[in-house]
């Protein structure tokens, strides 16, 4: 369907708007999903834009299991404070969840720590155990030991 209301009003925001629906031979349903657009939905591009749909909703949804399951707690986090400290855990559990990801995207020393440790989980372990017990002179020297399993220099 196109150009509807996302809500009532005169003022409202019009959108287009498509339902995937997936079945087996047999006809039982597997999968049922409604999703809103701004893009132009038509016969030519439904299929296309269905796609694209699911595939979003599927990044959105592992993401979200990551920051839930896998060492972030952020469902836990929300249950914190009135007003803005749990707001302010879920900021900050984004960020770190971002910065985390950009690290594994360009961070070569991270890349070797992770193949070597594994999961983010048993580096965070890791992370959290050696700066315990040692002061590093810099964020190179540290995963420097801990793509390594080696010695770092110590600090003067």
């Amino acid at each position: 369907m196109t150009d509807l209301p996302i809500r009532d009003g005169d003022d409202a925001l019009r959108v287009n708007w498509l339902e995937i629906t997936s079945a087996r031979p047999d006809g039982t349903v597997t999968h049922r999903g409604t999703f809103v657009t701004s893009l132009d939905v038509d016969r030519d591009n439904v299929a296309e834009l269905a796609d694209c749909a699911r595939a979003r909703w599927k990044i959105e949804n592992e993401t979200f299991n990551v920051l839930k399951q896998h060492g972030y707690h952020l469902k836990h986090n929300f249950g914190h404070g009135n007003d803005t400290l749990a707001g302010v855990l879920v900021v900050l559990n984004l960020l770190a969840f971002s910065l985390h990801s950009a690290c594994e995207l360009a961070e070569t020393l991270w890349q070797s720590a992770r193949r070597r440790l594994g999961t983010r989980r048993r580096l965070f372990e890791h992370l959290r155990t050696v700066t315990e017990y040692r002061l590093f002179p810099d964020w190179n020297n540290l995963l420097s030991l801990l793509a390594t399993g080696g010695t770092a220099a110590q600090p003067p």
